[in-house]
This record gives structure tokens, C-alpha cells and sequence, in this order.
């Protein structure tokens, strides 16, 4: 806002045609910017939809503003009438400006001028400042002295001070303050203001231009509520996953590289395993893997899935496989088995779906049975081939009340090769199906015959299907049947 001291300087205005395309400018990004708002599709539970909204809202506001201040701009200060006593005692004379109307089809009144005489006790406002303020014209504009009525009881000292110090100091107005309306409504009004003096020196009158800024500071609060929203909710994403990672390591085996059980007899299994977590979700999933020498000499081995992610999955995931170490320790047989987790999942707090496969091995007869819920069989490598093994009847667990659950036997060899997974290894898309993953572990036969040990074939799998390929976590254990 320029010095009024020097108002009687002849203005240079702006090219028409600049402003013109300028507001032209303006009208067009408003319209597109309110396209992109329309088009946002708010969920309640979307936080990072809502911070977008409002951020489109705030941006709308802005440029609402930017086109009313180009037609300011471009109309310049119209005139104002002014008594002939005004004008013999104050020489130095200010025009109100009047504001232009906003560009955009949901325009509102924004902008009024206003100015207080001290020497005539003369008030002028702008039509726009009536509106604003929600008086009729009829019943005359407020004086200085009566202005802090409208406002807030807490706004009203901070108004008393910015008009003494413009007043006695003539120090410039530039400060927010709420008013309620006589309707109710409550606006919050930015003000601008400065003393207009005489020849003396002395403060003649006060002019200022109070602009509406409720809908802009409503818009900046929407931001700032949903961006602060939006950081919460990460924050917690970030705490469950800890959470998450360190409830999985401390259920899933600690063992890294190979393991070789049961120990000092024939037929050992040479075993490996590795997690994979999922390339398009920072949350860890259900998925465990798990093998164990059990009491009686014989070996489990076991991998399976539960639906969901997060905290709810992983405390889940440790519940089912503490049941099925439990179990399996307890001397139960995988087909049983499968029907106690069954109805383990039917039971727990927390509904949801799993699928898995548990075998049992004994190296004294080289005998594997199995038993699945709805999950990838197990596949068998023998002499630089490999086949799945024909699966036995099984539903995925919590599906089916009372399922029973079938068990399968396979005799194995020295130099087998069994390899378990989940279903979230092989990337689900147009170019890989489900079988056509089988097929892509099952074309990896020359590779894991000449593999040494059975981590080294994890590493080849691992090597063929990626660690950022799937859209979900993902299990792999591999066991081979040693001399």
C-alpha cells in the first residue's frame, strides 16, 4: 500500500492489454484448478485425499483473490465525493479504492474500503463493506469508536491498539480480527490501514481496506488439519510397522543359512529359507515359514499365509504357527493337524483367511506326509527334474466349518529336493499365472541339481523371481534329503 503523502503523484497505469490477459490467465487456472478439486474423490478414511482436497480448496481461494486484485488493477481508483470542508482541511486526500468483482462462478463479496474523518466525524464505507459486515446501508456505517462492538471480546483490545498507535503514531494497520455479523456469522477480516494527514503533519482521518478472509483461513486450516492427519497416520503406519517386523522376527525361526536335522542319523534334511517382503506394501504380511526336529527323531516342516497386513496379520501369523509347533510337538499328524488350525481361526478375534502346507518327515523310513489348507503343493526335485506332488483334499483354513483336512505320503530319496512356498512368490499378472510360476521354479531343475547345499538354491530362486517382482510377501523353504 503506497504512502498517501504522496498520492497527488500522477499514477502510471498498467497496458490494458497485459492485465486483461492476465486476468484471462487467472480465470483459466481457476478453472482448471477447480476441475482437478471436482474430480478428487474424498473418503472419510482417505487422509491423504482430504489434505489433497483442501490444498485444491486453499489454491481456488488464492486465485479467487489474485483475479479480484487484477480487476482492481485494471479499473483503477474510481472517484469519490468529497465535502468542500473536507477538502480545505485536508489537502492531501485519499480515494477509497472500490473493489472489483472475484472471477469465478461461486464469487463473493471480499473486498471494502472505509474511511473515518477525525475532524467531521464523517464515516464512508464502500457498498462492499456493508456486505461484508452484514449492515444495510440504511443504518449508516460504524465509527471508529464503535467498530470493536462486532468483534470478538478477545479481537477487541488487539483493534484498540492498532487504531491508537495509527492514530496518535501513525503507524500502518495490517492485522486480522473476527466480527459477528447480525445475522451470526462470524467472518474473519483482514484490515489495512493508514492516517491520512493534513498540511500540518497531523492525522486527519484514518482510511483502510478490509478484505474477508474467512474462507481462505477456513481452506489453510483444512490443510494444515490434514496434512497434520496425514503425518499421524503415517507415524502410526511407521509404529505397526516396527511393530510388525519385530513380532515377526521374533516368532519366525532365528536360524539363517542352512540347518541340518535331525542330527546324527541317516537322512538327514538339509534345510534353508528365506522371507520375502512384498515390493508394493510397507506393511509385513501373515506369511511364516518354519522347520523344527521333533521329539520322536521325525522333522516338520511348514510354510502358510493368512490374509492382511500389518500388526493384526503378523500377531495372527504367531498365534497360528505357535498352535502348529505346538501341535507337531505333541506328536499330531498334519492332516489333524490342519483341522485343529481350522478351527483355530474359526475362533480368534480377528476373522480371517489362511493357507498352508505341513509335512512331516521321517528319515528312518524316508517317508514325507503331508497335509494342505488350500495352498501350493510341494514341489519335488529327483535327478535334475521336478514335479509337483498330487495334493491331498484341503479347504483354506476359516472357511469351512468342521473341514477335514486329507495326508499324503511320498517316499523320498537321498539327494531329494523339496521346496515350499507361498503363493505370494510368483508375481501375479498377464504374463506370470499362478502355474506358470510353478513352471518357472520347476524349469529351475538343472540348477538346483547343481546346486551344493540347499541355501544355495534359495539364492537361485531368489536370483529368478526378483525381491522387488511381487505385489506380496512371500515364503520360501527348501530341504534336501542328505545321505
Amino acid at each position: 500500500m503506497p504512502s498517501h503523502l504522496f498520492a497527488d503523484r500522477p499514477a502510471q497505469p498498467p497496458e490494458p492489454g497485459s492485465v486483461d490477459a492476465l486476468i484471462s490467465q487467472t480465470r483459466r487456472l481457476r478453472g482448471e484448478v477447480d476441475a482437478v478439486r471436482r474430480d478428487t474423490v474424498v473418503d472419510d478414511d482417505d487422509a491423504q485425499g482430504r489434505w489433497q482436497r483442501a490444498l485444491c480448496d486453499l489454491a481456488v481461494h488464492h486465485l479467487d483473490d489474485l483475479g479480484e486484485h487484477l480487476g482492481q488493477l485494471k479499473e483503477g481508483l474510481p472517484p469519490v465525493p468529497v465535502s468542500v470542508e473536507y477538502a480545505q482541511s485536508v489537502p492531501v486526500r485519499v480515494k477509497c479504492p472500490q473493489p472489483a468483482p472475484e472471477v469465478g462462478p461461486e464469487a463473493q463479496t471480499r473486498v471494502g474500503s472505509a474511511e473515518w474523518n477525525l475532524l467531521t466525524d464523517e464515516v464512508s464505507w464502500s457498498d462492499e463493506l456493508f456486505q461484508i459486515f452484514g449492515r444495510s446501508p440504511e443504518s449508516g456505517a460504524l465509527p471508529l469508536d464503535e467498530l470493536g462492538s462486532t468483534l470478538f471480546s478477545e479481537d477487541q483490545p488487539l483493534l484498540t491498539a492498532w487504531v491508537t498507535a495509527c492514530l496518535v503514531d501513525g503507524k500502518p494497520i495490517d492485522g486480522e480480527f473476527r466480527i459477528v455479523r447480525t445475522d451470526g456469522r462470524v467472518r474473519t477480516l483482514h484490515m489495512r490501514g493508514e492516517p491520512v494527514l493534513d498540511a500540518d503533519g497531523c492525522t486527519a482521518s484514518m482510511w483502510a481496506v478490509l478484505r474477508d478472509v474467512s474462507e481462505l483461513r477456513r481452506s489453510q486450516r483444512a490443510v494444515r488439519e490434514s496434512r497434520d492427519s496425514l503425518q499421524r497416520q503415517r507415524e502410526i503406519a511407521q509404529t505397526e510397522h516396527r511393530l510388525a517386523v519385530e513380532l515377526q522376527e521374533a516368532v519366525l525361526p532365528p536360524w539363517r543359512g542352512s540347518l541340518r536335522f535331525p542330527y546324527g542319523s541317516a537322512g538327514t534334511l538339509d534345510t534353508a529359507a528365506h522371507y520375502l517382503p512384498s515390493a508394493t506394501s510397507a506393511l509385513i504380511g501373515g506369511d511364516w515359514y518354519d522347520a523344527l526336529e521333533l521329539p520322536d527323531g521325525r522333522s516338520m516342516l511348514t510354510v502358510g499365509d493368512l490374509t492382511g497386513h500389518g500388526v493384526t496379520a503378523t500377531s495372527g501369523m504367531a498365534m497360528m504357527l505357535g498352535a502348529l509347533r505346538g501341535m507337531a510337538m505333541a506328536g499330531i499328524e498334519p492332516g489333524p493337524l490342519m483341522g485343529w488350525l481350522n478351527q483355530l481361526l474359526e475362533t480368534s478375534v480377528q476373522p480371517a483367511l489362511g493357507s498352508a502346507v505341513c509335512c512331516r518327515y521321517d528319515p528312518a523310513r524316508q517317508v514325507l506326509s503331508w497335509a494342505q489348507a488350500g495352498h501350493p503343493a510341494p514341489l519335488l526335485f529327483r535327478r535334475g527334474s521336478g514335479r509337483s506332488l498330487l495334493p491331498p483334499e484341503g479347504v483354506l483354513l476359516g472357511a469351512t466349518s468342521g473341514a477335514s483336512y486329507g495326508q499324503a505320503e511320498e517316499r523320498l530319496e537321498v539327494g531329494d529336493l523339496l521346496i515350499l512356498h507361498t503363493d505370494g512368490l510368483t508375481p501375479r499378472s498377464i504374463e506370470f499365472s499362478r502355474a506358470d510360476g510353478t513352471e518357472r521354479l520347476l524349469a529351475l531343475a538343472p540348477r538346483f541339481a547343481a546346486a551344493r547345499s540347499a541355501q544355495d538354491c534359495v539364492r537361485i530362486v531368489i536370483e529368478e523371481f526378483g525381491e522387488s517382482e511381487r505385489e506380496d510377501d512371500a515364503c520360501v523353504l527348501v530341504a534336501r534329503v542328505g545321505g
